[in-house]
């Protein structure tokens, strides 16, 4: 018989991803006892199967890729990639699937941590069964934190789990590249595993439902991603959709509306997110399991005054920074609510989450880069803003021209004509990941366009863009 022991505490946090970690990071500085369930590895998806190993995969591809367009040093990089060194140091940013490091910095706070799967079995209360069947009753004075995150969604094909389909999961930690691979999915874990695997020697295929890719930025962005995968060698096919998988003696056969049979040796579904909260005990306080969690703010669940989501469990940007931003809110937001205090709630206040309705930025880590934050011009529109778009080849910087021959790029910037404000940005090419920061300073502040012309670009940067969007519009 297993014994089951209940503990009190001012907060409990479920799930320790980077957003459950920062939610227990606030509320421990402010003094709050704090709990934290987890039920796999501490530091959750992004440290071992999403932002980090995708990144450390695609960093020896891009810096190739950029050092081919260098005078005096394209001959010096023509060969392959060093596939298992590259797995290597993918595996060395994963810590070797090993959370170690990330327990001691939870413990370092002052956190407890508790390993196994949190139920909610009503309100206030997480019921946590450890992998020895023991069970801890953790209840919450003040709130519960659902820190969950998501998981990949499989389309629903017959026999599809037969299969053995990869997800981002496997595509960021697989141990060889496969001699062919199916991509199922046109965004961004689909473009970046396509420009990773594509690199380390894998043939690829892209099968993509919609006319482009990156549907959700700018039109170009996914124009110009696809054009350099296919000059890489992968075969982008759009409009296409996936009919039947089967596996066949190993090999995946694939067959797609347009009547293609496709063979490889691994297939990727990436075809969206689903909400890791169909296990965690939302009917016991009268939500639907399996549901995105609406969130005012403050991150607080509509019509719970205790129970917060945070990060992709409430669907408003499925990032890891923006997550992670939402944490240090609804972290302060709690801590005020439990001192008595007087919520900052306004537009922009300490206890308001607005950037995620205005300023999200994002990179997508291909060749070229896509960068974008804000709005895109559609999105603007259709939000009713009376707005401009404004394009500028990025090849007309000299920045550009120095940091790689043939550089290829644009920039946008949506301008607001009521209130001369950038709505939003989105520059593509080399290097551009760095760029964005300066631009989501400039949505998310605010900045008048007659205040952008004196922040003035360091010459001879790639920054100088900004100089040429303001002189587009200026002239336009």
């Amino acid at each position: 018989m297993t014994e089951t022991e209940t503990n009190a505490y001012d907060v409990v946090v479920l799930g320790a991803g980077p957003v459950g970690e920062n939610v227990a990071d606030r509320t421990r500085a402010a003094g709050l006892t704090t709990a934290v369930v987890e039920s796999e590895l501490v530091g959750g998806e992004c440290s071992y199967w999403a932002c980090m190993p995708s990144k450390a995969l695609l960093r020896p591809v891009i810096a190739r890729a950029d050092a081919r367009r260098v005078p005096g040093l394209r001959q010096a990089v023509q060969g392959t990639l060093d596939a298992p060194a590259v797995l290597a140091h993918r595996d060395y940013h994963t810590s070797n699937w090993q959370d170690d490091g990330q327990v001691g910095w939870l413990d370092g706070i002052g956190a407890d941590l508790y390993r196994g799967h949190g139920r909610l079995t009503g309100p206030r209360t997480v019921t946590v069964t450890g992998p020895d069947g023991g069970q801890h009753v953790l209840t919450a004075r003040h709130a519960v934190a659902v820190a969950t995150g998501s998981r990949a969604a499989l389309p629903r094909l017959p026999g599809l789990a037969d299969v053995r389909p990869w997800t981002s999961r496997e595509a960021t930690s697989a141990k060889e590249a496969p001699g062919r691979l199916v991509v199922v999915g046109g965004g961004v874990v689909a473009t970046e595993m396509a420009t990773a695997w594509q690199a380390l020697g894998s043939t690829v295929t892209m099968l993509v439902r919609g006319k482009g890719l990156l549907a959700r930025m700018e039109p170009f962005a996914g124009e110009l991603v696809a054009e350099a995968l296919t000059e890489a060698g992968a075969d982008v096919r759009t409009g296409t959709s996936v009919e039947s998988v089967t596996r066949e003696n190993g090999t995946v056969v694939v067959r797609t509306g347009t009547g293609d049979r496709i063979e490889a040796d691994e297939i990727l579904f990436a075809t969206g997110r689903a909400p890791r909260t169909d296990d965690i005990g939302l009917e016991t306080i009268g939500l639907e399991p399996g549901s995105w969690l609406p969130v005012d703010d403050s991150l607080r669940v509509t019509g719970h005054d205790w129970l917060y989501a945070v990060g992709d469990v409430n669907q408003r940007a499925l990032l890891t920074h923006q997550g992670k931003y939402q944490a240090r809110i609804a972290g302060a937001a709690i801590a005020a609510r439990a001192s008595g205090e007087t919520l900052a709630a306004e537009a922009w206040g300490a206890h308001a989450a607005t950037a995620d309705h205005t300023a999200v930025p994002q990179v997508v880590f291909t060749d070229p880069e896509a960068a974008a934050v804000g709005l895109s011009l559609a999105e603007a529109e259709q939000a009713g803003h009376r707005v401009r778009a404004v394009d500028v080849d990025l090849s007309s910087v000299a920045g550009a021209g120095l940091y790689a021959d043939g550089y290829t790029g644009r920039a946008r910037m949506v301008v607001d004509l009521e209130d001369e404000i950038l709505r939003g940005v989105t520059l593509v090419g080399p290097g551009v990941g760095e760029l964005i920061h300066s631009a989501t300073i400039a949505v998310a502040g605010r900045v008048p366009v007659g205040r952008l012309w004196h922040a003035v670009p360091s010459y001879p940067t790639i920054s100088e863009v900004w100089l040429r969007l303001l002189e587009a519009y200026r002239d336009s």
